[in-house]
């Protein structure tokens, strides 16, 4: 029998990447044999994987792939050069993206719910997880985040139904296609549509081109929910063949969110005649949640289903996450680098925190925050805090000087504003910098989508000694 039909050991480059180690460890729960390497693998991934008696091997090594390894499943970050891609290819071993493991062994046959857009598609994926969780439909999903609710950001089982987080970032370097045209989609909700991923995209028209092609595969007795708001969600879907609704705040959408109230416990609003109410604060999350009630109305689940799973929903880590208080003072962890993800989060503290001092902590570090692409959009975010601490571009010789973000220019736009700016090398600097100007009351959230150096617990251990 071909290896690719009865795969038993799979072993991953880039095991600790938030999918990469979700797959590694629902494989491993069905029976597989699981190995795995990487170079820098950090919390709340690595805590994960030890937990499920996966050790990667650190670093990479043409010995690190066993010699039975069926698949090797080669992680979108590896790149040739890289010793273990190397000896794949000299010893014509069997490999696979990851969207291609799940496309060929997880998702055919099965009806499958891709989560898109530039903002929202982890706390949307989880959120549907959770309803169809809730409505007994046990689904497979993957989630590229931990949702508290489940506990891991993957389950492969033999469910009907598959809830997954569609990227439009490239697949591998051996497929440059987006990841989620791998992904069989009966139903596509498209959030929104930005410009992001600046190594991999030259502009907003090739990101429209991908998903174009995304909701050209959707089948025609399939679904597509589009944010109605978004021109670009708008643009990208006309010629599409499969059924649509436009979901949104505007009049034109069909499926219209109205009546929007807050308060300290998280919102409220209507969605056509029916009220929901969600533990999230801040207009997208209403958004995401609408998305969400909408998918499952199409798979027929009942509204009491749906107001269970919203009323229930825990959240995920590094979404507005509170790490931890001391001496009054709240640290919260947000997965936040783009301009629009930075300033919707900022808004929605503003909300659950009204009246309190927001200081906001800032690592450029996505592929396109370190760019000067934004320059100029991640002052007007970054000044909805009242502090703002910007740390060193990461890995900034990667990049030419006149291609780089200039983080002293972001803070001295910011101080223009009237806010308190400041730019630091690195966390142990902006710790030193920031712990005499905190009081009781305030909220610092971290803005990363790396580990800066561990600056949350850093804060909080500093406070306890303060």
């Amino acid at each position: 029998m071909p290896v690719k039909e009865a795969p038993k050991n799979f072993h991953f480059l880039g095991i600790g990447g938030t999918a990469m180690a979700s797959v590694a460890v629902a494989l491993q729960e069905r029976g597989f044999n699981v190995t795995g390497s990487d170079e820098n693998v950090y919390p709340p991934m690595s805590t994960f994987l030890e937990e499920k008696g996966i050790a990667p091997k650190k670093g990479y090594n043409t010995e690190n792939i066993p010699a039975d390894a069926d698949v090797v499943v080669i992680g979108n970050a590896m790149k040739r050069g890289n010793p273990e891609v190397e000896a794949v290819l000299n010893r014509k071993l069997f490999y696979l993206s990851l969207p291609e493991v799940l496309k060929n062994y997880f998702l055919r046959g099965r009806h499958n719910l891709v989560v898109t857009g530039t903002h929202g598609k982890t706390t949307t994926t989880a959120l549907l997880a959770w309803i169809l969780e809730k409505a007994g439909r046990k689904p497979g999903y993957l989630i590229a985040g931990l949702p508290k609710n489940f506990g891991q950001g993957a389950r492969l089982n033999d469910s009907k139904y598959f809830v997954i987080e569609g990227d439009e970032y490239d697949t591998a370097f051996f497929d440059k296609r987006s990841k989620f045209v791998h992904y069989l989609p009966e139903l596509v909700i498209v959030n929104n549509i930005e410009f992001d991923h600046a190594d991999i995209f030259k502009n907003l028209d090739e990101i429209k081109l991908s998903f174009r092609r995304l909701l050209n595969i959707v089948p025609q007795n399939g679904m597509v929910l589009l944010n109605g708001d978004d021109p670009n969600c708008v643009e990208v879907a006309k010629d599409c063949l499969a059924q649509m609704i436009e979901v949104g705040f505007s009049k034109n959408c069909a499926q219209r969110i109205r009546d929007v109230a807050y308060s300290d416990e998280g919102s409220t609003f209507k969605l056509g005649e029916d009220t929901f109410e969600i533990p999230l604060v801040g207009e997208f999350n209403v958004h995401n949640a609408a998305m969400a009630a909408m998918a499952a109305r199409f798979y027929d689940v009942p509204k009491t289903k749906i107001d269970a799973a919203f009323k229930s929903f825990a959240g995920i880590a590094r979404r507005l996450e509170l790490r931890g208080e001391t001496r009054g003072v709240k640290v919260i962890d947000d997965f936040g680098h783009h301009p629009t993800a930075i300033a919707q989060t900022l808004q929605a503290l503003r909300h659950r925190y009204h009246g309190q001092r927001l200081w906001a902590l800032f690592e450029p570090r996505s592929n396109t925050t370190r760019r000067a692409i934004f320059q100029q959009e991640l002052p007007e975010a970054l000044k909805l805090a009242d502090g703002v601490f910007i740390s060193q571009v990461a890995r900034l010789e990667q990049i030419p000087e006149a291609e780089r973000l200039n983080p002293e220019r972001v803070v001295s736009a910011i101080a223009e504003a009237g806010r308190l700016a400041f730019y630091e090398r690195n966390a142990d600097a902006i710790v030193d910098r920031i712990i005499p100007m905190l009081q009781p009351k305030d909220v610092v959230v971290v803005f990363s989508n790396g580990g800066f150096d561990n600056i949350h617990e850093k804060l909080l251990a500093r406070l306890r000694k303060s």
